[in-house]
């Protein structure tokens, strides 16, 4: 059997009228499968991604595609009765995977994980990207390149997977024409009620903190927080010198659909030289700068916080 992904046919609909598109917008499927689900955790289960803003879920349990936040209110975004029965399709394929997985590496009855990504990305209306992964037990396991176009094995288990899904050719350039074509079509679909939601824009708060360990360095902490979307620009500058941060720079969810992020550096005790935060996000109409001893208001349309010395 092949992957049902490739031999049911996706019904696009309308496209967005050219030049209407800035983005970049993305398309994610999000699947698991688990060799011994428990409560809470349904044998498998899909999400779609509309961007970074889950859409519609189905699991195994439910047997049911349904959308999720605002998306719930559009009636005429999909139909989900037929969303539901091509995740069905895709759900008795892709717990076979698995097995076929197990099997090849005669494994344990303890729990085996199976996980697929795959998706395609929008950037002014054009496909600039495209992806296609699974995953076993947390290991790299296949990928389709479009490129070749031919499935990749990632781990000897694979070989096997690759097989049975090449072995009728036309089912390869499947692959490829859902990524290059039918993906972004379905995007394209979403984005006529889903615009709105994709390009809210809220600009981030920021605090700078300077906290003093005795016979340590002084360490300077710059969050900014409550903004969307996710992607940032954070940094310290020492007299307008951009300085290495001493820990990755972190960008998570705040749990209120807005995100936080926060960049670190550390300071001799002796050091004076001014230290300023550097904070550039799409809903600024120009980068936000926060001195360190010195209250700021904010130039940009984002809000600044009194720092704060422990």
């Amino acid at each position: 059997m092949v992957p049902v992904l490739l031999s049911l046919p996706l019904l696009l609909g309308s496209a967005v009228p050219q030049g209407t598109q800035v983005g970049p917008y993305s398309l994610t499927f999000l699947y698991t499968g688990l060799s011994r689900p428990s409560k809470g955790f349904p044998k498998f289960q899909a999400t779609a991604f509309l961007n970074d803003q889950a859409f519609f879920h189905y699991d195994s349990e439910s047997r049911k595609a349904e959308p999720l936040g605002p998306w719930s209110q559009l009636e005429e975004m999909e139909d989900w009765e037929k969303e539901s029965r091509l995740q069905q399709a895709r759900e008795e394929i892709f717990l076979e995977t698995l097995t076929d997985a197990m099997n090849y590496y005669q494994a344990s009855k303890g729990s085996h994980t199976f996980q697929a990504m795959f998706g395609c990305e929008l950037h002014s209306n054009r496909s600039s990207g495209a992806f296609w992964r699974y995953a076993y037990d947390g290991h790299d396991f296949i990928e389709f390149n479009k490129e070749i176009p031919a499935w990749v094995a990632l781990d000897p288990a694979a070989l096997n997977t690759k097989k049975k899904w090449e072995a009728e050719p036309a089912y390869v350039q499947r692959a490829k024409a859902y990524l290059e074509e039918e993906c972004p079509g379905m995007l394209r679909r979403y984005l006529n009620h889903s615009r709105t939601h994709l390009d809210q824009q809220d600009p981030p708060s920021v605090t700078v903190t300077s906290h003093m360990v005795p016979g340590r360095n002084r360490t300077l902490k710059c969050l900014a927080y409550d903004f969307y979307p996710g992607g940032i620009g954070l940094h310290w500058t020492r007299a307008g010198e951009v300085q290495k941060s001493e820990l990755e720079r972190y960008v998570l969810p705040s749990g209120k659909g807005t995100y936080q992020a926060w960049v670190v550096v550390g300071v001799s005790p002796q050091d004076r030289a001014p230290y300023s935060c550097h904070v550039e996000h799409r809903s600024l109409a120009q980068p936000l700068t926060v001195l360190l001893d010195q209250r700021q208001k904010a130039r940009a349309g984002g809000k600044v916080q009194t720092p704060r010395h422990q």
